[in-house]
């Protein structure tokens, strides 16, 4: 097993590009970084290109045999690489995965959340909840960026994730669709669980644009009882999730 020693190293130099956006789209791959991403990421069969590991002896063989290349590395390399203070020591270049998204009935669609984290709850939500697929407009937080992987806790391998317009979705989707919106809304409570529906939420400011509320079945509210001004987006997306999946 190749040792490397150096972060001008070009292998780590390539690895540290894909923490810009651009690059992993150019290159249909992304960093991922810590032991439970890299083993989630393992579970879901996705390509594993190279491991970059500091001590190889707390890694399965397996894990190591079904990379692509693995290269030990320094605490000094591991640190280039890393997105945190600490870093584990364990950094993988994995192949996004590509997905056939004509069969999804109940999806998320997410109009332009910034938040890493709010996404990355969100995403883990969807999968705990066993939706089918998730479409992001353009302009959403990436789900391959370091904050939203580390927030979804690896549901980011689990399920469909697509970017494409969510105009064109909701209008060729056969089934509710549910906006996050006040005007002409209803309290979520007086609609029933379906075995079809996409839920739509929007930026955090901003709320989800008025072009794609036009497209919506029906609009939902969350009453509030206390004297917050309203719900994270998260936590709203939660909770409506849960409810129209019954």
């Amino acid at each position: 097993m190749e040792m490397i020693t150096s972060a001008q190293n070009s292998k780590v130099k390539n690895a540290n590009k894909l923490k810009k956006k651009k690059d992993r789209d150019k290159t249909g791959q992304a960093l991922i970084e810590g032991y439970h991403l890299i083993e989630e990421a393992y579970k879901s069969q996705l390509k594993i290109k190279q491991l970059f590991i500091v001590d190889t002896s707390r890694i399965s063989t397996d894990l190591i045999d079904y990379s692509e290349e693995t290269f030990e590395i320094n605490l000094k390399v591991a640190e280039a690489l890393s997105g945190t203070v600490t870093p584990q020591g364990f950094f993988a270049v994995i192949e996004k995965p590509q997905y056939e998204i004509a069969t999804a009935k109940q999806v998320l669609l997410i109009d332009r959340i910034q938040d890493p984290g709010n996404l990355g709850t969100l995403i883990r939500t969807a999968d705990a909840a066993g939706i089918d697929l998730i479409v992001l407009e353009k302009g959403t937080a990436d789900p391959y960026q370091d904050k939203v992987l580390r927030a979804s806790q690896g549901s980011v391998f689990h399920l469909p994730i697509v970017t494409d317009s969510l105009e064109t979705f909701i209008a060729s989707f056969e089934g509710a669709v549910y906006g996050t919106a006040l005007e002409d809304a209803v309290s979520y409570h007086e609609v029933e669980a379906q075995e079809r529906f996409a839920l739509l939420l929007g930026n955090e400011g901003e709320g989800v644009s008025q072009q794609l509320l036009d497209q919506t079945s029906q609009n939902l509210t969350i009453p509030i009882y206390g004297k917050a001004e309203s719900l994270n987006v998260a936590i709203a997306g939660s909770i409506l999730i849960y409810h129209l999946k019954g």
